[in-house]
């Protein structure tokens, strides 16, 4: 039987034992086991006609075992016209090559048939879904409304997750109800109103400390400016709130909440039948949700300045623009409604309020040329007691003697100020034991003001019983959330009625905060005259320093004394950081103090820069510094001649003196006249 007969054909089947081969019956079982492995691989016919185009096909059927080699290498190596046969030292190695490429070419086309099977199986499995979301798209054409069961119990999760419903808030509880809720902000409030209700409302930025109600106030004008006949404002015009620290400026301009963004086909993802389009859907931003109405920004101060400048077209056109390089106008599928907002823009004719607790050089000075500017009253203690009054009032609160005013001295914001009451009401609540609290909160299923939208919608919320006995906050409640929440007392009263010498109270302020700044000072007779030296704090800033200098100008003209006579120190208490020159005018009198001995009022604070000549300089955040005063238990305070339009008369009930000259302010300031004694008398 020739060699290729016994590689393709059949033994026929025999038992006998074959003897062992020889070395050349060895190379020649291999060379045959090559042929069956590409026989295996490709296919016996496959391999049939592979060989007959490498002219291997009488190769193959050679008795010579060099031949066959080489029909195996014209084979492997698709190579027709390789010749000659190897030589027969060299056919060991080649067979050893030709079954190590053997087995990689099956690895290989065992891994891409493995590979293929998954693209097989991934493509059937895509096409399977693809026609089910062509039969769910036609039976929601046919049946308007059907839901499958997944979404159906999707639906159903949602509308479980509705009805659950924890008691509201103690801030959204108290929140103001009307004008007369909000304490301590008339003339803002007043202001605001004129503002807004006018036919030609105005653009406004609300400056002002925190937790005193500006965003409150806003919302209860603009339902107030509703109702006025020549406001333009329509009954349906929205109050649209957002968060200045919250807003930030992206250049690519793919994701702007304010102004609104483009949403590409590629990236951002269009809705679907866009996107198969290639064509861009832009985004409304909250400039135009605000159309018709208000946008509320608070802490605009916050907010990044080229968003600013943005925000500063919008107003100008009363539109916002959108741009993409996805956009055709030549294209024949945009939408008209597309068209629209590319070309024309989104509509965004609104009224700004922006808030904010910083100053105002925060903000764009473009924008703000466009806006009035009103400023809310810090509170005062006085403000801050009726507060906590009317909220313990709503949650039927009793409170023990002093509690209000203890809050009180822990706070000026009124939000803050709830807060410490809720948190003191919790922990009195928490003393007792279920029976009584059920006899001071009842439970109960209410239906709330969208009930008659949604007569499934019930929920629990926890009510005070009107019959029920008010429950008790004491003073120690109050002391326990201030340690437990590690807050400390915002004003002391500082004040007292008994003199002092060498201790006067200045005034500073920071941001729309005013505060008692406390200057000492004590006077030695120097160890020779003439060489006494200054010392002052050295936090103090380089023009508080030079305040130093105008005193000693200005008591060497009203008491004939050299302050290089002297070893004076000069001392903010509490180490205060001041800098500016509006504290020369206390600075002085400490100092003139100091060296005669006359003593200073306690209950009567000053600010003012004292000039080389001793007159009382104009100085800046007189309004704020008189709320520190009076936090302070001040009652009388004096201020620069030409400071006297910055604050009403009997503002906050203190005595304001409006002076000119440094003696003026002595009259006021000492309770005696030493500081008129020559020295030696």
């Amino acid at each position: 039987m020739s060699f290729f007969k016994d590689l393709f054909g059949s033994h026929g089947g025999t038992s006998d034992a074959l003897p062992a081969p020889t070395g050349e019956t060895a190379l020649d079982i291999e060379i045959a086991a090559i042929f069956r492995m590409l026989a295996d691989m490709m296919g016996t016919e496959n391999l049939v006609i592979q060989a007959g185009k490498m002219n291997a096909m009488a190769l193959m059927r050679s008795e010579n075992r060099r031949e066959r080699v080489l029909a195996l290498m014209r084979i492997l190596e698709e190579d027709p016209m390789l010749a000659p046969p190897p030589s027969e030292a060299e056919i060991p190695e080649i067979l050893v090559r030709m079954t190590e490429e053997i087995a990689r070419i099956r690895v290989r086309r065992d891994l891409e048939d493995r590979i293929e099977r998954k693209v097989t199986e991934k493509l059937e499995q895509d096409h399977e879904e693809y026609v089910e979301d062509i039969r769910r798209q036609v039976i929601s054409e046919e049946s308007p409304g059907a839901e499958s069961p997944h979404d159906k119990k999707k639906r159903e999760d949602l509308e479980a997750l509705e009805n659950i419903r924890l008691t509201q808030s103690v801030m959204e509880l108290l929140r103001p109800q009307n004008f007369d809720e909000i304490i301590g902000q008339e003339r803002a409030v007043r202001s605001l109103m004129a503002k807004l209700s006018s036919p030609y409302p105005q653009h406004l930025l609300l400056y002002g400390p925190p937790g005193v109600g500006k965003t409150t106030a806003a919302r209860l004008v603009l339902e107030a400016a509703k109702k006025r006949a020549v406001s333009p404002f329509g009954e349906k015009a929205p109050f649209v709130e957002t968060d200045g620290t919250t807003l930030r400026w992206d250049p690519r301009d793919m994701t702007n909440p304010l102004l609104g963004s483009v949403h590409d086909p590629i990236y951002q993802g269009a809705q679907k039948s866009l996107a198969d389009s290639g064509v861009p859907e832009p985004k409304p931003g909250l400039v135009t949700d605000a159309h018709g109405g208000i946008l509320f920004i608070d802490e605009i101060g916050e907010m990044d300045e080229m968003l600013q400048n943005k925000l500063l077209k919008v107003l100008e056109d009363k539109r916002a623009y959108f741009e993409s390089a996805y956009y055709d106008p030549d294209d024949k599928r945009v939408p008209p409604y597309i068209r629209k907002l590319f070309e024309e823009g989104a509509p965004a004719d609104f009224v700004l309020i922006g808030a904010t607790t910083r100053d105002a050089e925060h903000i764009n000075p473009a924008l703000r040329s466009r806006c009035a500017e009103i400023y809310f009253e810090p509170l005062t203690p006085a403000h801050i007691l009726t507060i906590v009054e009317n909220a313990a009032e709503r949650l039927n609160v009793r409170l023990g003697d002093g509690a209000a005013q203890l809050i009180s001295e822990y706070t000026i914001e009124g939000r803050k100020a709830i807060n410490i009451l809720a948190d003191a009401y919790s922990l009195a609540l928490n003393r007792l034991a279920d029976a009584e609290i059920e006899q001071i909160v009842s439970r109960e299923t209410i239906v709330p003001q969208d009930a008659e939208q949604n007569e499934e919608h019930v929920s629990r919320e926890t009510s005070a019983s009107p019959t029920a006995p008010p429950l008790l906050v004491t003073k120690d409640d109050i002391y326990e959330v201030a340690q437990v929440s590690r807050l400390y007392q915002f004003g002391r009263k500082k004040a007292s009625d008994t003199p002092a010498v060498g201790r006067v109270f200045g005034l500073g302020v920071a941001g729309f905060l005013g505060s008692i700044i406390e200057i000492e000072a004590v006077a030695f007779p120097a160890a020779e005259k003439g060489k006494g030296t200054v010392r002052f704090n050295e936090t103090a800033g380089s023009m508080a320093k030079d305040s130093v200098f105008n005193a000693a100008s200005v008591m060497r003209q009203l008491t004939g004394r050299d302050i290089h006579d002297y070893d004076i120190h000069v001392n903010v208490i509490g180490g205060g950081n001041i800098d500016g020159p509006s504290a020369g005018t206390a600075i002085l009198a400490a100092i003139v103090s100091a060296v005669t001995g006359a003593a200073i009022r306690q209950d009567v604070a000053v600010t003012g820069e004292i000039s080389l000549q001793g007159e009382l300089r104009p100085v800046g955040g007189v309004f704020e510094k008189a709320y520190g005063a009076r936090q302070a238990g001040i009652s009388t305070l004096i201020i620069p001649w030409e400071n006297k339009k910055d604050i009403p008369e009997e503002h906050l009930g203190l005595t304001i003196h409006r002076l000119k000259k440094a003696e003026e302010a002595f009259a006021v300031l000492f309770a005696d006249e030493k500081w008129k004694e020559k020295e030696g008398e």
